[in-house]
């Protein structure tokens, strides 16, 4: 429940600089298609090029994330000398857009508008103002995991609406309020502060982490809701889910609270 991190070198040299340029990239534990996918990066969002295997380059987002993805998805960012726009960028809340030459594009949730397009339907915001609109406030975050990842599927290595893991949420959920969090459930369990060791007292926002690992290991991650409720997009729920963890009575609700290991309060 969460994909695995790749690696994750901080100082290793950089080749170059790219962005995504289809709606989705998925990145792969190893350079070929045919291998899993352990996470995605979305249009527009920068990465630094660390390793190159043929159509292949082993890349790292913001989140210090390392993984394959094919050249087809990329451009390369155009050099440091060269005439940028100053444009503010925009970011998609789910949307379809057209460039000029009149091609339809399908954004998901956090994906970044090229220059040229503009909104067919849905909605966007731009960048300087995500902090208005998404206030760093544990409520309001709550509010965005409820509204944009309801009805979402569960997907290995996902982090958007379209399809996502239990740590694509939470990573993607407190990106949209501005707090950076690593991409996997374990790592995101190093954050923050403890929230206690129980789970039916937590407040809104906290992190709930579980493990279905003899080591203890944490492999599930989920959003408090207040009131011993949580959010989380779960392999045993299909996806998106929000339960109540003092329902003992339902079977699966009592498996979590038996691999509950610690929860984190970030704000």
């Amino acid at each position: 429940m969460g994909a695995e991190m790749l690696r994750r070198v901080s100082d290793e040299p950089v080749l170059y600089s790219a962005t995504v340029r289809v709606a989705i990239a998925p990145m792969h534990c190893e350079p070929r298609v045919a291998s899993a996918m352990i996470s995605q990066q979305l249009a527009g969002h920068r990465l630094d090029i660390l390793e190159q295997d043929g159509e292949w380059v082993r890349a790292r987002g913001v989140d210090d994330y390392d993984g394959w993805l094919h050249q087809g998805f990329l451009s390369p960012v155009p050099p440091s000398g060269a005439r940028q726009s100053a444009q503010t960028p925009r970011v998609s809340l789910g949307c379809v857009t057209r460039d000029v030459t009149g091609s339809r594009r399908v954004l998901p949730l956090r994906a970044l508008l090229g220059l040229d397009e503009t909104v067919d339907s849905g909605e966007v915001v731009p960048n300087a103002e995500l902090s208005r609109r998404f206030p760093l406030e544990p409520r309001a975050i709550v509010h965005s995991a409820l509204t944009y990842f309801n009805g979402t599927s569960y997907l290995w290595g996902g982090v958007t609406p379209w399809g996502a893991d239990c740590s694509g949420l939470v990573q993607s959920t407190f990106a949209l309020h501005g707090v950076r969090l690593p991409r996997d459930a374990w790592m995101q369990s190093e954050t923050g502060e403890s929230a206690g060791e129980t789970m039916d007292t937590l407040r809104p926002a906290d992190l709930l982490f579980f493990s279905d690992r003899v080591d203890s290991r944490v492999t599930h991650v989920g959003i408090a809701l207040g009131n011993g409720r949580m959010v989380h997009l779960a392999l045993g729920r299909g996806g998106y889910a929000v339960d109540t963890l003092k329902d003992t009575r339902d079977p699966y609700v009592a498996k979590l609270r038996q691999r509950f290991v610690v929860a984190r309060r970030l704000l």
